[in-house]
């Protein structure tokens, strides 16, 4: 019996190494969001940190920023969405059938 409860151990402790290492490397992931046909790029990495912001000239209306405005939020919550599949493709690799609440 204690044996078996070793190595259940082991075998969480390389599982939580193994997550760890798949949290960091989000990091390093990039997705993209865009609005307007591509006037306005969002990039964000796995961890949900908006790396670059591309607006393109055309976007740029001074008679109508709120339209600008619009355009860079949904680009933002696209990519931002786009990050959250990333890391739920990634992380639930490691969750899957442990029926843990929040995963």
């Amino acid at each position: 019996m204690r044996g078996n409860m070793n190595n259940m151990m082991k075998q969480m402790q390389k599982m939580q190494k193994q997550m760890m290492e798949a949290q960091e490397k989000l990091k390093d992931e990039v997705v993209e969001g865009t609005a307007g046909g591509g006037v306005v790029t969002v990039k964000c990495n796995g961890h949900k940190d908006v790396l670059e912001v591309q607006i393109k000239e055309e976007a740029v209306d001074p008679d109508d920023v709120e339209m600008l405005q619009d355009l860079v939020l949904a680009a933002v919550n696209e990519a931002l969405k786009k990050a959250d599949e990333l890391a739920n493709s990634r992380m639930g690799q490691f969750t899957k059938g442990l029926n843990i609440p929040g995963f």
